[in-house]
């Protein structure tokens, strides 16, 4: 059976509808970056999923192929990520979508090195005649946070992100946006065949001890 990360590492991917409080430990991924509305049509956002998936498919299906990477094992591919963040805000203002700055991710299993994804970059762009080369290797540890699974449109998540910042602040915490923190969110429906309201979405923010 397919190692299926959703279901081996609960605490990171199915978490309860109230906050708590997780340590994230150290990841690669596939990460392509940008900026702009997610929403729109053909835009920066979109074009930079097909690339991700191209690749991340490349490596998964290589197991058919002449280039199987020591240590495969099957797995089912994690679903999709977005880190946030827009200058000059701590956190996100959700009306403000076109000053977006983002990282699209999906998390690579374990036995992809550097060079398992140097190879699937040449084999994808071979395959695909197109350009891959916005598609990186991220190494990421994201650490202390807060998260909450939030059932509902993208929009009313602001809500969400209050009830995880009061959680958070009674815990003894406080926000702890910059460098390499971010808000994050992970997409656990299909937004092209789920009802608005029942999308689900584990939304984490840092935080660090209040001082």
């Amino acid at each position: 059976m397919a190692f299926d990360y959703k279901k081996e590492y609960k605490e990171f991917y199915l978490p309860p509808k109230t906050p708590g409080i997780v340590t994230v430990p150290a990841m690669h991924f596939l990460a392509v970056r940008g900026r702009g509305d997610p929403n729109e049509e053909s835009g920066a956002y979109k074009q930079a999923l097909g690339l991700l998936y191209a690749v991340a498919y490349t490596i998964k299906m290589s197991k058919l192929g002449k280039h199987r990477p020591e240590g495969y094992f099957d797995y089912v591919v994690p679903p999709l990520e977005g880190l946030w963040w827009q200058e000059g805000i701590h956190g996100v203002d959700y009306a403000r979508k076109k000053d977006f700055q983002w990282i699209s991710l999906l998390r690579l299993p374990e036995f992809v090195t550097k060079e398992v994804f140097a190879w699937a970059i040449r084999e994808t762009t071979e395959k695909k005649q197109q350009d891959f080369s916005p598609v990186e290797f991220f190494s990421w540890e994201e650490g202390l946070c807060v998260q909450c699974m939030h059932i509902g449109p993208y929009d009313d998540e602001p809500a969400t992100v209050a009830a995880m910042e009061e959680y958070a602040t009674a815990q003894g915490y406080e926000e702890d946006f910059g460098e390499g923190r971010f808000h994050h969110e992970i997409y656990l429906s299909d937004v092209r065949r789920c009802k608005p309201e029942r999308l689900k979405t584990v939304i984490r923010q840092p935080i660090k001890r209040a001082e």
